[in-house]
């Protein structure tokens, strides 16, 4: 499926780096990522949120990046990177803005693993002004270019979008610019004891910017996020713990919408996976047709890329024999395996064109001192499919 692999970010600038998403004319990427501190100094703790140039050889082939810039504040926790598919200069992310007042706070962890995302209060969806128009003269558009915005100061450039209490992130655009999909913590109950355990309850909204109204899509118990809409805007991908077992499974939703074509909610679930592995990180390919997913099949210390097939008949079928309001099993979805490298291969993500895939993985070098590579971000060609045959190990 995959070929032509380059690695774009490496040890030497970033401890390490993640979770990246192509701009729409696939130019550039924004992603996340911990610095290289100066030495004598400790590495923040925090993502940073960066972007870079995607290089090109003359056969127009991705060979590196170049013009790698950092458009969070400093200090501050951040997640999730998104291009606006309307304004070329604006990137959307979750940020705290400011260091986090709880630098251990609550999360999604599975077992006893020490990765785990954190839901840090103070975490907001925010755009930034991270690129300008302009060429080597100067301001002058007669031969214009993207570049790098650093025309003003961060704090002029970045505005707060969504600010509800608790975490807000896990953010992504309509095609159209107008709905926010994203992912929103709810308060602790408040008649439950405070030394009571508590796991936090994570939501899926839409943000109506037209409206400034927030409208629940999927509330069921439990950690639910990671959202994207499908290419046609009529669905949307996602993650969910809905058995409270850290074993995240994969759904697909129908959404509903109002006369004016504004979501209402959703329409009608598919569950896609039901095992005993951890599948995350879902992402459409331009098709419609699949998935691509990171999967814990191959164990814990060996994440690995999967594709699960969406078949319309199929999933017709399966809703046919299902009661109105429930969610339909889809289990039966046929999957296959797209990496086979050693360590995690997780955080998939095509281009709007879906000629390439980017991902996080640890298939790099190997620094003195440290017992495996460390995660960086990669991208490939895409010359097919993945191959669902039913063998997906």
């Amino acid at each position: 499926m995959l070929t032509r692999h380059v690695q774009l970010t490496s040890r030497d600038r970033f401890i390490k780096a993640g979770e990246a998403y192509f701009s729409h004319d696939k130019n550039w990427v924004i992603f996340q990522a911990i610095g290289v501190p100066k030495a004598g100094e400790e590495p923040d703790p925090f993502y940073a949120m960066y972007i870079g140039r995607l290089v090109r050889d003359a056969g127009g082939h991705v060979t590196g990046l170049s013009d790698t810039t950092c458009v969070s504040p400093a200090h501050s926790a951040n997640t999730c990177g998104w291009f606006d598919p309307v304004n070329p200069t604006k990137v959307m992310f979750g940020s705290t803005v400011v260091r986090p007042a709880d630098e251990d706070p609550s999360g999604f962890q599975v077992g006893t693993h020490r990765y785990r995302w954190q839901f840090p209060n103070e975490m907001n969806v925010v755009e930034v002004s991270a690129l300008k128009l302009m060429n080597g003269d100067g301001d002058s558009l007669e031969k214009p270019r993207w570049v790098p915005d650093t025309s003003a100061s961060l704090d002029k450039r970045l505005r707060t979008v969504i600010d509800r209490p608790n975490y807000d992130a896990e953010c992504s655009f309509s095609k159209d610019g107008r709905f926010i999909l994203y992912g929103h913590v709810e308060d602790r109950p408040k008649d439950l004891p405070k030394d009571a355990p508590y796991r936090p309850d994570a939501n899926i909204y839409i943000r109506d910017t037209k409206t400034g109204k927030d409208i629940p899509i999927v509330v069921a118990p439990g950690y639910d996020g990671g959202p994207f809409f499908s290419p046609d805007g009529k669905r949307i991908c996602y993650r969910s713990d809905r058995q409270g077992n850290d074993l995240l499974q994969l759904y697909i939703a129908d959404l509903a919408f109002d006369g004016e074509g504004v979501p209402t909610g959703i329409a009608r679930e598919y569950q896609l996976t039901d095992n005993g592995a951890v599948n995350w990180a879902p992402y459409w390919h331009p098709s419609g047709k699949y998935l691509v997913y990171a999967s814990s099949e191959m164990g814990h210390q060996n994440y690995e890329v999967y594709g699960v097939e969406i078949d319309e008949g199929k999933l017709a079928a399966a809703a046919a024999k299902t009661a109105k309001g429930q969610t339909v099993n889809a289990t039966d979805a046929k999957r296959a395996r797209v990496t086979f490298a050693n360590g995690a291969d997780v955080l998939p993500a095509f281009s709007d064109d879906g000629s390439l895939m980017m991902w996080t993985c640890q298939r790099g070098p190997l620094v003195e001192g440290e017992t495996k590579p460390s995660s960086q971000v990669w991208v490939a060609e895409v010359v097919g499919a993945p191959k669902f045959d039913g063998a997906v190990k």
